[in-house]
C-alpha cells in the first residue's frame, strides 16, 4: 500500500530510513524537511507556473461540481416556509417536512461509503461524472413537482431528497482526492479545501436565491439544475488522475494525463517517466502483499489503520462539537435572540461568513499548515460556546447586547470554517495511501456523516433533557477535549509528498527528517 507521489513529486530513495518505536507513534511533530524551498517540494522539484496553473485550473473544474452538492444541503432552509405555508396550493405537514429536511442526513453516510467504491472501481473522473448526472435528475423532479397533489408532491419531494443526499455524501471526497492527487504539495493544502469552499458557496447560492425568489421554490430548483448541467459539462476537458490510471494498469493513458497535469509537451520526458515508474513500482508493491482478504489484512496495516483512526476521531469532534447543529438551528437561534432580521437574509450571512473564511482558510493553511489553525479553531468554538452558555443563563434579549448571541454564533461559524470543519474534508485527500485511499476516504465519510445524523437527531432531545445552557456547555466542553486531540495526535502534513506521509505512518524516517530530529535533540 503505498501512496501516491503527486505530479511534480519524484522521491529519490531516502539517505537514512529509520523504524523505531518511538517513531511508530502518532507524533504530531510536523512532518517538514530541512531541504524544502517555497516552490520546490521536499525533494526539490520545482514547480513551474503554467504546471501550477493547470492544476489549480483543474482542481477548481472538478470542484465545481460540489457546489451544487452545497445547494442540496441548503435548499431545505429556503423550501420549508413555503412548504409548510397553508395558503400554498399544496403543502406539507409538519411530519413532512421534517423527513423532507432530515432524510439526506440518512443517505449521506450511504453515498459516501459509495464514493469509495466508485473512486476506486470507474476511477476519480467518472465518479464527477455520475454526482452531476443525478443531481440533475434530482433538481429537474423537484422543479417539475406536483401543484395539485400533496401526497404526490411529498413523494417526489423524498425521492429528490433522496437521490441528492446520495449526492451530497458522494461528493465530499472525489474532488478532494482528485486535487490532492495531480497536484504539488506547496498548493495541495490550498486546492483540498475547494471542496469545503465550494460546499459553501453551493449554500450561500441557494441562501441567496431562496432570498431574491421567496415564493418559488421550484424556479430556484430549476436554476440549479442548470447550473450542475453546466458542471457536468465542464469535466469533460480534465484528465483522470494518473495514480489512478497507473492502479488499473492504463499506462499510456497515464503518461498522457500526467504530462497534461505537470504541463510537460515533450515526448520521452526523463520526469514523466520516471514518476510513471514510482507510481508502477509502488502498485506493484502493494498488489505482492494482497491477498483474498486483502481490505481486513490491509486495514491492520500502520499506514492505514493510524489515519483512519485519527480522521475518523477528527469527524468526531467535527460532529459533536455542534457545528452542523448550529449551522441548521442558525436562524431560529437569531430570532429566539431578538434580533429582528429576515431569517432568509441570516441564512445568508451566515453562508457568507462560511464562504470568506474558507478562503481565508486556504492561505493560513497554506502558510500555517494544519495543526496550528485547527488549534486555534478548538479554542475559539469553545469560547462561542462557553459565552452562548452565559447568555442562556443571563438573557440578554431586550437589552442593549441582544446582540451577543449572534455575534457568538457568527464567530463560532468563523472558528469552526477555520479549522474542525474544513480540515477533516480536506486532510482526507492526504491522510490515506493511493491504492486504498478511495476505500478508506469513503469509510471515513460514511463514519462522520453517520455521526452527524446521530447528533442532528438527538439534539432536540439534548435540549429538552438538558436545556440549552448545558448543551452548549457540552459542545464547550467537547471543542476543549477536540484542541488535546489536534496537540497530541494530528501530525502536520504542509509541504510533504503523499508518499512521505505514508512513510511517516509506517514509522520510517527519511534523511531529512531524521537531521531535524538530530537538530531539535542537540538543542534540548
Amino acid at each position: 500500500m503505498v501512496a501516491m507521489a503527486n505530479p511534480a513529486d519524484n522521491p529519490e530513495p531516502p539517505t537514512i530510513t529509520t523504524t523505531t518505536a518511538q517513531d511508530d507513534k502518532l507524533s504530531a511533530k510536523p512532518l517538514k524537511s530541512s531541504t524544502e524551498s517555497l516552490n520546490s517540494d521536499s525533494n526539490g522539484n520545482p514547480l513551474t507556473r503554467k504546471a501550477a496553473i493547470m492544476q489549480v485550473t483543474m482542481a477548481i473544474v472538478a470542484n465545481i461540481t460540489i457546489i451544487s452538492s452545497g445547494m442540496g444541503l441548503g435548499f431545505p432552509s429556503i423550501a420549508m416556509i413555503e412548504l409548510t405555508n397553508s395558503t400554498s396550493s399544496v403543502m406539507l405537514t409538519e411530519n413532512q417536512a421534517s423527513w423532507f429536511a432530515s432524510v439526506t442526513s440518512i443517505l449521506c453516510p450511504f453515498g459516501g461509503l459509495l464514493a469509495g467504491f466508485l473512486l476506486d472501481k470507474i476511477g476519480r473522473k467518472k465518479t464527477l461524472y455520475f454526482i452531476n448526472v443525478i443531481s440533475v435528475v434530482s433538481w429537474g423532479i423537484m422543479a417539475f413537482a406536483s401543484k395539485t397533489d400533496e401526497m404526490l408532491l411529498f413523494v417526489e419531494l423524498m425521492v429528490a431528497r433522496v437521490i441528492i443526499g446520495l449526492a451530497i455524501g458522494l461528493s465530499s471526497s472525489p474532488a478532494s482526492v482528485y486535487a490532492a492527487e495531480i497536484s504539488h504539495p506547496n498548493l495541495r493544502g490550498r486546492l483540498t479545501l475547494l471542496t469545503a469552499l465550494c460546499t459553501g458557496i453551493g449554500m450561500l447560492a441557494v441562501y441567496t436565491l431562496g432570498y431574491l425568489f421567496k415564493d418559488d421554490w421550484r424556479f430556484v430548483c430549476i436554476l440549479c439544475g442548470i447550473f450542475t448541467l453546466i458542471s457536468l459539462v465542464s469535466v469533460y476537458p480534465i484528465p483522470e488522475s494518473p495514480s489512478w490510471l497507473v492502479s488499473k494498469n492504463k499506462l499510456p493513458k497515464a503518461e498522457k494525463c500526467l504530462k497534461k497535469v505537470r504541463a510537460i509537451k515533450e515526448n520521452n520526458h526523463p520526469k514523466i517517466h520516471e514518476e510513471l515508474d514510482n507510481l508502477a513500482d509502488n502498485i506493484a508493491r502493494f498488489r505482492a502483499n494482497q491477498t483474498s482478504s486483502s481490505k481486513l489484512i490491509m486495514l491492520r496495516k500502520p499506514e492505514v489503520y493510524k489515519p483512519l483512526s485519527i480522521m475518523c476521531t477528527f469527524f468526531f469532534f467535527q460532529q459533536f462539537t455542534g457545528i452542523f447543529v448550529i449551522i441548521v438551528y442558525a436562524a431560529r437561534f437569531s430570532i429566539e435572540a431578538g434580533v429582528s432580521i429576515d431569517p432568509f437574509l441570516s441564512a445568508v450571512f451566515v453562508g457568507l461568513t462560511r464562504v470568506v473564511t474558507t478562503i481565508l482558510m486556504s492561505y493560513i493553511s497554506d502558510s500555517f499548515g494544519r495543526r496550528p489553525p485547527a488549534l486555534f479553531s478548538g479554542f475559539g468554538m469553545a469560547t462561542c460556546m462557553f459565552g452562548l452558555a452565559a447568555c442562556t443563563v443571563y438573557p440578554v434579549k431586550g437589552t442593549e447586547l441582544q446582540w451577543v448571541p449572534t455575534f457568538l454564533l457568527v464567530a463560532f461559524i468563523f472558528c469552526a470554517t477555520l479549522g474542525f470543519l474544513t480540515l477533516p474534508f480536506a486532510m482526507i485527500a492526504e491522510m490515506f495511501p493511493t491504492k486504498a485511499r478511495g476505500f478508506l476516504a469513503g469509510l471515513t465519510i460514511f463514519a462522520g456523516y453517520t455521526m452527524s445524523f446521530i447528533i442532528i437527531k438527538v439534539y432536540p432531545a439534548m435540549v429538552h433533557a438538558m436545556g440549552n445552557e448545558y448543551v452548549f456547555l457540552f459542545f464547550g466542553i467537547v471543542s476543549v477535549i477536540g484542541i488535546g486531540f489536534v496537540y497530541m495526535f494530528l501530525p502536520e502534513t504542509k509541504g510533504r509528498t503523499l508518499e512521505e506521509i505514508e512513510n511517516y505512518f509506517r514509522g520510517q524516517v527519511d534523511a531529512g527528517e531524521v537531521e531535524l530530529k538530530q537538530n531539535h535533540d542537540s538543542k534540548v
